[in-house]
């Protein structure tokens, strides 16, 4: 059985106590961490040692989530001397690794896999599908026998992410915004859309996250569950959840 701990679960910047987009999926002893923006780091480190990750995937390039990206990096150089880290990502995170780390050179401490075709993480099967943001973004889908998980990162309305969260276990998706949406484009959901992306897509449980700091996140969870009867899950901080597709 597979383990989901939220590492954070702010959009944008953080509120006292938490962390922008994180998260930690575990299988046994292998360890893939799903974005890790402001102040995730030191909550993965509560959790896992950064020589015992085996890969890290981010969606995509705001520092919201991947600012603590360069704290790992450093704790990688440090500590481990014989190998890279798997890295997933759009190619606007490699730019903005170079641009706060230019020494070491990122691509000496991550083995870089841009987003293209299918992969194989350890236990999971990685794909992925661009969806609509401010930057690229793609949201990921990995695949087990004991279970899916799909995170969308950060996106707008997309039937792609209805596709790619097709019969999951957990989504992982953002739900920023509350009340009716703003006028296009649309480049983040509301709740209630997260809520109906989950019922289209027939998945098992809905996990929120992405709140704008000071948002009511009681509030953000009634308007999903409006609009889907399964399980509705609100990110927060230290939060785990088992994956299992019994």
């Amino acid at each position: 059985m597979a383990r989901l701990t939220v590492l954070g679960s702010c959009g944008a910047w953080p509120e006292p106590g938490r962390a922008c987009a994180g998260f930690l999926l575990s299988q046994g002893n292998h360890h893939v961490v799903l974005d890790l923006g402001y102040g995730a780091a030191s909550r993965l480190f509560t959790h896992v040692a950064a020589k015992d990750l085996d890969a890290v995937v981010i969606t995509h390039e705001h520092p919201d989530h991947l600012a603590d990206l360069t704290a790992l990096s450093r704790a990688w150089h440090y500590t481990v001397e014989d190998r890279r880290l798997p890295l997933h990502c759009t190619p606007g995170v490699l730019r903005r690794l170079e641009a706060a780390e230019p020494r070491p050179h990122p691509a000496t401490i991550f083995d870089i896999h841009p987003f293209s075709r299918p992969e194989t993480i350890g236990p999971w099967q990685l794909t992925s599908a661009p969806l609509p943001h401010h930057v690229p973004n793609h949201g990921v889908r990995l695949s087990a026998p004991h279970g899916t998980v799909v995170y969308s990162g950060d996106t707008g309305p997309s039937r792609l992410l209805v596709e790619l969260a097709r019969n999951a276990d957990l989504l992982i998706c953002e739900a920023t915004l509350q009340g009716e949406p703003p006028d296009e484009p649309r480049h983040l959901l509301t709740a209630s859309e997260a809520g109906r992306t989950a019922a289209e897509a027939g998945v098992r449980t809905l996990l929120l996250t992405h709140f704008w700091p000071g948002a009511d996140r009681s509030g953000s969870a009634a308007e999903a569950r409006r609009e889907f009867d399964g399980e509705v899950l609100v990110a927060d901080e230290g939060l785990t959840i088992e994956v299992d597709a019994n």
